[in-house]
């Protein structure tokens, strides 16, 4: 393998090259980012409200809904790095990374459907069996999604405040997104029959995303001088992810920043319900994070400009920090100190949602200089796997806390319960935010670096 200076030359642009020397158009963005309303919308519903709905209204217990979670992060093992390397690999008429796209909507939609209408009368294996399959299948099919939209994003544009507003635009279409969950989350859990409503959302939802993501794939072209500059296998692909410095540290950072952010999804109603006693404000808590979430996004952009989005993605997780703390000691009726932390962990998530993938891009041209590939599908694949693998192990750990801990569905919870609830949603995280935060400090990839980077890669295609 060439990791000298003997690297193959990169092929000249193309004149249909979406390279930008000047800034994207909002239009440009917002063409891309569409999809991300509906992957934003379907992604929160199954994160903040399936266990829920599982324990609540299926019946399940929260240990086999958490081991099932837990499960589907092995098979993320095989898929998101397969996945990663295929869209790297392919040629087509429509580019390497759209027909992924396309193909992700039938597996995306039965797979979704198949979570909110399960078949009436099942027996406990056989519901089991097929939340299982259902669960199983939604996070495939959100590889599909994912991987190659981040991936295509990271090739829109080299420049890399381009690159964090193309980013920024995809936080804010997946924040609107979630505005949409929390809705459909309303309107389920105060519907008469909550099975039948949750089964008509699921089909609007459904429709809707066909139409915007084909609506992406109409509207955005790719990089013809893109197609088939992936590595020659998948070992060598992941092998060069795990030998650039820059992406190994950011794998660890990833991981641990996911085992914090998960939470808020996962125990945000529980917490609203049995911690501060207000079930019915969850989704008014949900939409306080969100709100400061999406909104600060144009200042995360503008700072990172002038202060560096290093520094900027740090102070995004120290503020994470300690709000998170901060919740550990809520009590019974603390419904402004949950209102006011929400909102202050909203404007801190807000940069890291923004700045951390534009980092990615980064990390990805350094690999091309190091290889002479570009392999964004790779690298996006490793860090969208240690993302989901947090997530879901962040799931299974709840499942198994809150059943060893006594917690029982729709009753007043013990006091070792309400101890777990408030360290898992409080203490756990901090944690993890310090942690993360701490290991960031050691990345050396900062934008003068880059502009070196950009620089040998200009040269080479001239």
């Amino acid at each position: 393998m060439s990791t000298g200076p003997h690297h193959r030359e990169a092929p000249l642009q193309s004149e249909n090259s979406l390279i930008e020397a000047k800034p994207l158009s909002l239009l440009r963005i917002a063409d891309y980012n569409l999809p991300m309303v509906s992957t934003g919308f379907m992604f929160l519903l199954v994160n903040m409200y399936l266990m829920k709905f599982a324990t609540d209204v299926l019946l399940m217990a929260p240990g086999v809904i958490g081991l099932i979670f837990g499960l589907s992060r092995l098979w993320d093992a095989v898929t998101d790095p397969l996945v990663g390397y295929w869209t790297d690999k392919t040629r087509s008429r429509l580019g390497r990374r759209r027909p992924w796209l396309l193909a992700s909507l039938a597996p995306l939609s039965l797979a979704f459907y198949m979570l909110w209408s399960p078949v009436q009368g099942l027996s406990s294996p056989a519901l089991i069996a097929w939340m299982t399959t259902g669960i199983f299948l939604f996070f495939a099919a959100m590889t599909i999604v994912v991987v190659p939209h981040q991936s295509m994003g990271a090739e829109i544009s080299d420049d890399p405040h381009q690159r964090t507003r193309i980013y920024g635009g995809r936080h804010i279409a997946w924040i609107l997104g979630s505005f949409g969950a929390l809705a459909a989350m309303s309107m389920i859990i105060e519907a008469d029959d909550i099975p039948q409503m949750a089964s008509r959302v699921s089909v609007f939802a459904v429709i809707v995303g066909a139409l915007f993501m084909i609506w992406m794939i109409v509207r955005v072209k790719e990089r013809d001088e893109y197609q088939g500059r992936g590595s020659t296998n998948p070992f060598r692909a992941y092998g060069d992810v795990l030998r650039n410095r820059h992406a190994r540290l950011l794998l660890i950072v990833f991981l641990a920043e996911s085992l914090g952010i998960a939470t808020i999804n996962a125990l945000t109603i529980y917490v609203s319900e049995y911690v501060v006693g207000t079930p019915e404000l969850a989704p008014l808590y949900i939409l306080l994070y969100m709100i400061p979430s999406a909104v600060s996004v144009p200042f995360w952009v503008w700072a990172s400009k002038r202060v560096g989005k290093k520094r900027i993605w740090m102070t995004s997780m120290l503020i994470s920090a300690l709000g998170f703390g901060s919740m550990f000691l809520l009590e019974n009726g603390d419904v402004a100190l949950i209102s006011i932390l929400a909102g202050i962990l909203g404007f801190g998530g807000g940069a890291g949602s923004v700045v951390a993938p534009s980092i990615q891009a980064d990390v990805i041209d350094f690999d091309e200089l190091e290889t002479g590939d570009r392999k964004e599908g790779a690298y996006f694949a490793a860090w969208n796997f240690v993302y989901k693998f947090g997530v879901g192990l962040t799931l299974m750990l709840t499942g198994f806390v809150l059943e060893l801990s006594g917690f029982v569905a729709n009753t007043v919870q013990s006091e070792s319960s309400l101890f777990a609830l408030k360290a898992l949603y409080g203490l756990f995280p901090m944690g993890c935010y310090f942690v993360a935060m701490l290991i960031l400090s050691r990345f050396s990839l900062d934008e003068a670096e880059h502009s070196r980077i950009r620089r040998e890669l200009d040269k080479r295609r001239s």
